[in-house]
């Protein structure tokens, strides 16, 4: 068999398992060594040649990610090296599941080319009509924002509504981020002060001030809408940016839609009025 045809269930499995054997070597090294990013990437190129590029497998690889999705002043190395190893830890996840579907599912021994016909999928050719829904603990808000999105014919995305399958709380995250557009819901849900003060001020929860962080890492901020209930504090290094509050009369629907249509949504804005 040539390597055209696509590799033998027995060569494929070989293959991943030498990616998979090196992680506890690189788990001794700290983040960003050039041994680590020559093993991404021949990692990379093992899981293409595979399954295909642009399939399943090769974008759940790329998903993992093994640094913090947006650095700070003062950011501590022990968060570097955590997330690093986290990152390490998904890899060998993802890897051995790999390797259990080949055994399990690979019928032959040589799967030849009509293997990679049904293993590759394109890369995205459709826009995603995904949203994922950044929220604290202000249920109504949250179901009021994701039946908005529904009627333009959108798709929530809510984490807390989607089951784990056994993954921790940051690979559910990174596994169900992979949208074109996030909405960040800042509710007053906490309180909090700096050092020394007495008076607390009415703050978003932390999970949605990282998760907003996250999104304008990762897809910019152009394609990032946060909207604001009440006047809880905004966070200083997103301070300058408009927000859109939520308002009774419902005003907010209407620049929602031109944050979506500017970022390239085909949505209907006569829709908002029968939300």
């Amino acid at each position: 068999m040539t390597a055209a045809n696509g590799p033998s269930k027995e060569k494929a499995i070989q293959r991943l398992e030498k990616r998979l054997e090196m992680i506890p070597h690189l788990e001794t090294m700290r983040s960003g060594s050039s041994e680590f990013e020559k093993w991404h990437r021949d990692t990379s190129v093992a899981i293409i040649y595979t399954f295909g590029e642009g399939s399943r497998q090769d974008r759940e690889f790329a998903d993992v990610h093994y640094s913090p999705p947006f650095a700070f002043d003062g950011m501590p190395d022990s968060l570097i090296e955590g997330t690093y190893l986290g990152g390490l830890d998904s890899a060998r996840t993802t890897l051995k599941s790999m390797i259990d579907e080949i055994e399990e599912y690979w019928e032959d021994e040589n799967q030849g080319p009509s293997h990679l016909v049904k293993q590759t999928s394109p890369q995205r050719s459709q826009f995603s009509q995904e949203i994922f829904i950044v929220h604290g603990r202000d249920d109504g808000t949250k179901n009021s924002i994701a039946r908005f999105l529904e009627n333009l014919e959108l798709v929530p995305v809510i984490l807390s509504e989607i089951p784990a399958r056994g993954l921790t709380i940051i690979e559910k995250f990174e596994r169900h981020s992979d949208v074109e557009f996030a909405v960040a819901l800042l509710t007053p849900d906490d309180t909090g002060s700096l050092r020394g003060e007495d008076e607390s001020n009415p703050r978003a929860r932390q999970n949605v001030i990282f998760e907003l962080g996250f999104f304008i890492g990762k897809l910019g901020r152009g394609k990032v809408c946060a909207l604001i209930k009440g006047e809880p504090e905004i966070p200083s290094d997103y301070a300058g940016v408009e927000y859109i509050p939520i308002d009774e009369a419902g005003g907010w629907k209407m620049r929602l839609v031109g944050e979506l249509k500017a970022a390239g949504f085909d949505v209907d804005a006569n829709r908002v009025f029968n939300a």
